[in-house]
């Protein structure tokens, strides 16, 4: 991962890393990782993340198109 420098504005620089970090996903893997997971309790996580994402999307498309 690459973030420019530009007029040693380190501040602006951090802020693009922290986002890029957010869009990539690091900090949720970082936490995910601090501790353990069983291969069943990572199974049962996996899909309640896709049954929430799939809730999402249909919400949006119910706004979006109104059916």
């Amino acid at each position: 991962m690459l973030v420019l420098v530009r007029d040693n504005n380190i501040d602006q620089a951090l802020r693009a890393l922290k986002k890029k970090m957010q869009r990539e996903g690091i900090f949720r893997e970082i936490k995910l990782r601090r501790h353990f997971e069983k291969p069943s309790e990572r199974r049962v996580r996996e899909m309640s993340e896709a049954v929430r994402r799939t809730r999402k999307l249909l919400r949006k498309r119910m706004e979006r198109d109104g059916y």
